[in-house]
């Protein structure tokens, strides 16, 4: 008898270890499931094919410029933040072959493109990370054109996302109204609650496909106790993030202040080295390299990702458009800030904290907006 899938309005509750249960049956349905895991000393996506693949019991402590893993003193699966890694890199990867050419009887013949896209269920996606696929599905999907492998990767996703009870050093999602709880983009999302030593999962089915999954899975309905608890651990965490952004007014704040000393203050840190864009879950930019092999037979053209911080990023005839530090760094911060609002309507932050954890000398975009408001109002900013 096939067990009947709940309402996708209920919430259920599931064991801890039943999250083995929901990786094999995704499995089983002919995904690819791609988690956290720990690796290299930092909690990574992989590829996961079981609970033990999971970060259990391990946490992560994130400031400026500064990114340890620890043990927790518990066995939570999902006690940490962000890693260095975001969802981008499954959706619009790193290198793309656009075409290939071989040389045939003295012409070349472009091959056809085929390439084979899994079939991708990503576990463990936070609130700020839904909203960054959001705004990559808007620049990739929603305009004149889609961008077809951007479009291929996207289309058969699911996705269980993951509300955040912990907050970590740098995160500022609810400044910017994007997390830490929930509330779409996702097939399934999961409360971890660990207390009077229970170890559960709130779940919310939000699609039909989520619904169908779940009914896979032991689980038994949640009570409004279950309920509450999960609410409060998700409403602690915001109240004790570790950044805050004042986004009042900020779009029109930054472009009033164009000029502002405060950018030569910050370039005497600024490496130019990119760290920001490349682990930025929203950043897109991209270069174009064609390519040929030592015997003049084949030639292909590569899409790689690419930085406003690369000086060969806005090179044109005569010379780069933002050839110093103090132009590029500018340039990055208000497109975060400002000009992604009149290009896409949007802001381009998440509030993930990543460009301040990664960022090797820890410039912290929050404390950047910060002086430059403080600037016009006549306030004193230190170092």
């Amino acid at each position: 008898m096939t067990p009947q899938a709940p309402a996708r309005d209920a919430h259920v509750i599931i064991a801890a270890a039943q999250i083995d249960v929901l990786i094999q049956v995704l499995m089983r349905r002919g995904y690819t499931v791609i988690g956290p895991t720990l690796r290299d000393g930092a909690i990574l996506y992989d590829g996961v094919s079981s609970l033990e693949d999971l970060p259990k019991g391990w946490t992560d402590e994130q400031e400026g410029g500064k990114y340890r893993v620890k043990r927790r003193a518990d066995d939570a699966l999902f006690g940490y933040t962000v890693g260095p890694h975001s969802w981008k890199k499954f959706l619009f990867p790193a290198t793309t072959r656009l075409w290939k050419a071989e040389r045939t009887n003295g012409h070349f013949q472009v091959l056809r493109e085929d390439p084979q896209v899994p079939k991708l269920a990503f576990l463990g996606v936070r609130a700020c990370e839904l909203h960054a696929i959001a705004i990559q599905d808007k620049i990739f999907l929603q305009g004149s054109f889609a961008d077809p492998t951007y479009k291929s990767r996207r289309e058969d996703i699911f996705v269980v996302a993951v509300d955040c009870v912990y907050a970590g050093g740098t995160c500022f999602c609810d400044s910017m109204g994007t997390g830490p709880k929930t509330s779409t983009g996702y097939d399934l999302s999961l409360t971890e609650v660990l207390q009077d030593s229970q170890h559960y999962l709130l779940v919310h089915s939000g699609t039909q496909a989520g619904a169908e999954i779940l009914a896979d899975i032991p689980a038994q309905p949640a009570g409004k106790k279950e309920i509450a608890a999960a609410k409060a651990l998700v409403e602690e965490a915001a109240q004790h993030m570790g950044r805050s952004l004042n986004t009042n007014g900020l779009k029109e704040l930054l472009y009033r202040n164009m000029e502002s000393p405060r950018w030569d203050t910050i370039v005497t840190r600024c490496l130019s080295c990119a760290n920001c864009t490349s682990v930025c879950p929203t950043c897109f930019c991209s270069t174009v390299e064609d390519v040929t092999d030592l015997t003049g037979q084949q030639a292909e053209r590569v899409r790689k990702w690419d930085s406003c911080f690369a000086t060969d990023f806005s090179y044109i005839h005569g010379g780069s458009v933002r050839a110093t530090p103090r132009s590029k760094f500018r340039q990055w911060m208000m497109h975060k800030l400002a000009y992604w609002f009149d290009q896409f309507g949007t802001s381009g932050c998440v509030g993930c904290g990543r460009c301040i954890t990664w960022c090797p000398v820890g410039i912290d975009i929050t404390e950047e907006a910060r002086a430059i408001r403080d600037s016009e109002n006549n306030v004193s900013v230190s170092m």
